[in-house]
């Protein structure tokens, strides 16, 4: 995972729930991605660090 790749959830974190997607805007280290979390109508829910173990790559076909 990199800079602005969309992402989702696969474990509740920070009080969000499995599914929540969000883009990564900053990568610290590998383990861990500073991510926004937007709503299902775009609006940001907030911008957390996120360790990698519970976040999964969005892929779009």
């Amino acid at each position: 995972m990199k800079e602005l790749d969309v992402v989702e959830l696969i474990k509740e974190f920070n009080e969000l729930p499995v599914g929540t997607q969000g883009a990564i805007v900053l990568e610290y280290d590998g383990t861990y991605y500073e991510v926004e979390f937007f709503d299902s109508t775009g609006d940001t829910l907030g911008v957390y660090t996120t360790p990698c173990d519970v976040l999964e790559p969005v892929v779009y076909n």
